[in-house]
């Protein structure tokens, strides 16, 4: 476990072993202040590569599983993104380094949450991720169709109104599985034909997705 504690040498350690490949994502790393979007009393632990709990009992996942989502989602100026769960916030400013501060939606079904992400990203210097209030499993249509989706809590399924929000060429990034924390990481590919193709990218573990078209709360 990589046990260092600043931002140069978490991304130097996540270079190294692969889990950043380019370079957009190992910028997007150097700009976002995480310590802006953790809880008090847990700055000191910010840049070691462990998930780190916040509001609700949910959590700001590993640096390392973070890097590889981002990687996997082939990311560039210009997408236009749906983020299912916005946590804390630190994601959605990652992926708007990447894609454009103008380009992200980040959905999140628990109120304190949507207030404190939205609380963080303005201190960090993103006011135009916009953070919704709603059910992440059902999407968000009012502003689709996506590039990409890119889902940070464990699902049961991949939700057919994410598939429907999707772009022809676009990419769905979620974990896939069990209820408590037992997933694997499905790369979803929409066709220009409309049908999706899904490829497994290894094993991980997030708190569950709630809703409609996941689990049940």
């Amino acid at each position: 476990m990589q046990e260092k504690q600043d931002k140069t040498s978490l991304i130097d350690w996540l270079s190294e072993r692969g889990y950043i490949k380019s370079k957009a994502v190992e910028q997007a790393f150097l700009k976002v202040p995480r310590e802006d979007f953790v809880l008090d009393g847990y700055e000191g632990m910010v840049y070691n590569d462990n998930p780190q709990p916040i509001l609700a009992g949910q959590t700001i996942s590993a640096p390392s599983m973070i890097a590889i989502m981002l990687e996997a989602a082939k990311l560039k100026k210009g997408l236009k993104v749906l983020e299912v769960g916005a946590g804390s916030g630190y994601n959605a400013a990652l992926l708007a380094e990447l894609v454009g501060h103008e380009n992200i939606i980040t959905i999140e079904r628990i109120p304190e949450l949507v207030g404190w992400a939205k609380k963080n990203l303005k201190k960090a210097g993103y006011e135009n991720i916009r953070v919704i209030h709603g059910d992440g499993s059902l999407g968000y249509e009012e502003e689709a169709p996506y590039d990409r989706i890119v889902v940070t809590a464990g699902a049961p399924k991949i939700s057919k109104a994410w598939v429907k929000q999707l772009k022809k060429g676009g990419m769905i990034i979620a974990p896939v599985g069990g209820k408590r924390f037992y997933q694997t990481l499905r790369i979803c590919k929409k066709g220009i034909d409309g049908r999706v193709k899904s490829e497994a990218r290894g094993e991980c573990a997030f708190v569950p997705l709630v809703g409609k078209e996941a689990w049940p709360g």
